[in-house]
């Protein structure tokens, strides 16, 4: 039974919020409840807007996420140039995004000839090719929290926070050796996340709106732009009629970084805590949870929805087009994809350790761009939740995990009637999936052993699966790779921009935190839930290919005497855990706050390195 569900919700969360009827309605998947979609509408005066976050920041505590720092922060086939960048004779890797031609800021660029990047208080500029003659060129050094940065031909643009503002910076570095700032655009709030598409940067600024206790009034968005200062009216701001616990301004932000005099646009929303932001070439999708408390059969439980607005946005222009939502939580920004006309959203319900009507299950939704819902597959997996997801044409793939990891393969061409094709269940998980080729993907994530006490497993160390999926009802597991004992850890189960992989060289680079047990320790056996001791920290080189699947090919650390600092704790606080890689040519660069290693892709021997520390 597939009814036009998404919407219905939505006012039945509006009822509930504001009390407007006597019983709480409970929601559950399978009721064909439908109604139209629901559009933002603007506040009529400000008296409407304090009114509205008022009565939102009465009707209860705040069951949301902490949209501050709630980053989720992949790719094309394989790493290309950029389309912003001039074409250079000996090829360069860039950041592994999501979508092709929606650039994703990171804490490191290349154009192929320079290395641009965050560290620290500074952004530096370091001629890098070739290798040799490596050097610091110039930097930027500012007051505030750098947090990522853009590069678009001979203009830069950072992010910057200072005094509850977000400061975008944009710089022209035709002269990488003085870099000289063409324009300064910020906005009250903190910076949630942002996109390049062509020439525009489009930046969220998330800043929480409420009521001032002395004199009951709501303060109001402000931009600043080249000394300039504008407060946003109450009556250009858009609203959802989702009542919820907690208020924040989400600011969307564009600014042409090629054209120093055309002024940013903006435009601002009032939401919930935005959660998570998917970016196709045309659209901005935000995610907001909304949870609503219900009473089942005479017990209180808790009802999870996810908020989707659609905010279309070109040449600068930005401008709401649709709302709508889905039952659960989303997890991260491959949970969606917009393909042929309509969004694709996989979300989770429940909790693990839930049970009955609470237990957790797993669902896709297909909707069109008025965010109505066309299809659903639900209740997949019951007991786990998502741990990955990917999108890819017509296939979808999720990795849901308690004990064991099934790779659900997922038919998505009829968008009325999504199904699975075909799973596969081992030992362990990915928390990161990526397209190698067509029928195959590349796996990141932890091994497990089953608990023998209860019905979950202990995680281990790193483990690195190449999956073929060309049969698609029977996925296989082709090779895998582990690294290190329970504790290891990299910063790709979380950050897919520190992912560099490209197809034609069989490359594959992942930064690792190595933890290994003494068995010595361990006379009796070792137990699943011990932790190992850190041992080392660097860059895992790899060829990785069909025939000869994951091979080591070498080890890259930053520091000699890693092993001791690592042992008296000191490590973190060093400045040389290596945070990225990229190549340009046949040289693979590792970064880290303290330092740039050169190694050569042919016999991974050392080239240069170049000393950042201050």
């Amino acid at each position: 039974m597939k009814k036009n569900i998404i919407c219905s919700f939505l006012l039945v969360s509006l009822l509930v919020a504001v009390g407007s009827i006597g019983a709480i309605v409970p929601f559950h998947l399978g009721e064909p409840e439908t109604i139209g979609c629901t559009t933002l509408k603007k506040f009529s005066s400000y008296e409407e807007l304090r009114s509205f976050v008022k009565a939102g920041g009465k009707a209860g505590p705040y069951y949301g996420f902490d949209d501050r720092r709630a980053l989720t922060n992949p790719s094309t086939f394989s790493l290309s140039e950029s389309a912003d960048s001039a074409p250079t004779a000996h090829g360069y890797s860039t950041t592994n995004i999501q979508v092709e031609g929606v650039d994703e800021a990171d804490i490191v660029k290349t154009d192929g000839e320079y290395i641009y990047l965050v560290s620290k208080d500074r952004v530096l500029i370091v001629k890098a090719y070739p290798p040799e003659e490596a050097e610091v060129v110039s930097e930027i050094r500012l007051d505030g929290n750098l947090r990522e940065i853009f590069i678009n031909g001979d203009k830069l643009a950072l992010f910057e926070e200072a005094s509850s503002q977000t400061f975008i910076r944009v710089y022209d570095v035709s002269d990488r050796g003085s870099p000289a700032s063409k324009k300064n655009v910020s906005v009250e709030g903190f910076y949630f996340n942002s996109r390049m598409i062509g020439d525009y940067v489009y930046a969220v600024i998330n800043r929480p709106a409420y009521c001032s206790s002395e004199e009951d009034e709501v303060t109001l968005p402000k931009i600043y732009s080249n000394g300039r200062v504008e407060e946003v009216s109450a009556t250009d701001i858009y609203y959802s009629n989702i009542t919820d616990y907690y208020y924040s301004y989400t600011t969307i932000v564009a600014v042409n970084v090629q054209d120093d005099e055309q002024e940013p646009t903006y435009q601002p929303f009032l939401f919930g805590a935005t959660r998570n932001m998917y970016v196709s070439t045309n659209n901005i999708y935000i995610t907001l949870p909304n949870t609503t408390r219900v009473e089942r059969f005479g017990i209180a439980d808790v009802v999870e929805r996810t908020i989707v607005h659609r905010i279309h946005v070109e040449n600068g222009n930005v401008e709401p087009a649709a709302s709508g939502g889905v039952p659960g939580h989303v997890l991260n920004q491959f949970s969606m994809d917009e393909y042929n006309g309509f969004f694709r959203i996989a979300t989770t319900t429940g909790q693990v350790w839930g049970w009955g009507e609470s237990a957790s299950k797993n669902h896709v939704y297909i909707l069109d761009l008025g965010l109505s819902l066309i299809g659903r597959l639900e209740d997949l997996a019951p007991g786990e939740k998502i741990y990955s997801a990917r999108f890819m044409g017509d296939r979808g793939y999720l990795v849901t995990f308690k004990k064991v990891d099934p790779l659900f393969v997922l038919d998505l061409s009829n968008p009325s009637d999504p199904c699975v094709l075909g799973q596969l269940k081992i030992t362990g998980y990915s928390d990161y999936l990526h397209p190698y080729d067509e029928t195959h993907i590349i796996g990141i994530g932890k091994e497990t052993i089953e608990a023998e006490e209860d019905n979950f497993a202990w995680y281990q160390g790193i483990k690195i699966s190449l999956f073929d999926v060309s049969e698609v009802e029977t996925p296989k597991e082709i090779d895998k790779y582990e690294i290190g004992d329970r504790g290891t850890d990299s910063p790709i189960l979380s950050d897919h921009k520190a992912f560099l992989f490209d197809k034609s060289k069989n490359l594959l680079v992942i930064p690792v935190t190595v933890a290994e047990i003494d068995p010595a320790k361990y006379p009796q056996g070792v137990p699943p839930y011990t932790y190992g001791d850190f041992v080392w920290n660097g860059a895992y080189v790899f060829n990785i290919s069909l025939e000869g699947g994951l091979e080591l090919k070498g080890r890259i650390a930053h520091l000699d005497n890693e092993a001791e600092l690592m042992k008296s704790g000191h490590y973190y606080q060093s400045g040389y855990s290596v945070k990225r890689s990229l190549y340009i040519g046949n040289v693979l660069y590792t970064i880290s706050d303290c330092k740039i290693k050169m190694n050569s892709l042919v016999d991974m021997s050392e080239i240069n390195e170049l000393n950042l520390s201050e």
